[in-house]
């Protein structure tokens, strides 16, 4: 199978924000759809080894960060590519947080809005958050940035190598995992942070 087939369904890219207790932390995900109105219902993915998905289960809230075609690769890297378990993602970062003291994006954002979890599903490598939106907020007028044009134009693109170099691992750029062999599954999941081949990066002898 080709997973980057997957990348012509249409998604946004967001920055999930929560709080339990006294510790807040925040992650990127790619999936959100609206599923319900009047009350207006939202439906969110989150890995489940993200220590963020493990806050929303504690505490049943979230902001949702819907980051726009301005935003850089460091930022979703600061958010997306390490664990909230190991470092203070917002220790430097004045983010501006909702009613519930839940940080969302104060920069490179159009929008925000507030969740209250209703029910969770789990997927296996992800847990499906159903939530009713209790706040909502208009942030800039830049377009809302899609997976797409971050696989596109956001994402560093590889960088080219002596051919003649032999693997002898691949490296998950998510959280370091490094899988060692030659060749790595099409339908390899990283068995630290579950994600897929393509955030996988060779390492050379």
């Amino acid at each position: 199978m080709d997973n980057k087939a997957l990348y012509s369904l249409s998604y946004g890219v967001f920055m999930v924000g929560t709080r339990s207790k006294d510790v807040k932390n925040g992650c990127i995900t790619n999936t959100c759809m609206q599923v319900a109105n009047n009350p207006t219902r939202v439906a969110i993915s989150v890995i489940n080894t993200n220590y963020t998905c493990y806050l929303i289960k504690e505490s049943g809230m979230f902001t949702l960060s819907m980051l726009d075609n301005t935003v850089s690769f460091e930022t979703i890297r600061h958010f997306g590519f390490q664990s909230g378990r190991d470092v203070n993602k917002l220790e430097s970062l004045p983010l501006p947080e909702d009613d519930n003291g839940i940080p969302y994006m104060g920069w490179s954002a159009c929008a925000m809005l507030s969740g209250k979890v209703l029910d969770s599903i789990d997927l296996g490598s992800h847990t499906m958050f159903i939530a009713e939106v209790t706040d909502a907020k208009v942030l800039s007028s830049n377009p809302p940035l899609t997976y797409a044009d971050y696989q596109n134009h956001v994402k560093p693109k590889p960088q080219k190598v002596d051919e003649q170099k032999k693997i002898k691992g691949w490296k998950c750029k998510i959280c370091g995992f490094i899988y060692e062999g030659e060749q790595l599954p099409a339908d390899y999941l990283c068995p630290i942070c579950g994600h897929g081949p393509e955030d996988f990066e060779p390492v050379y002898e």
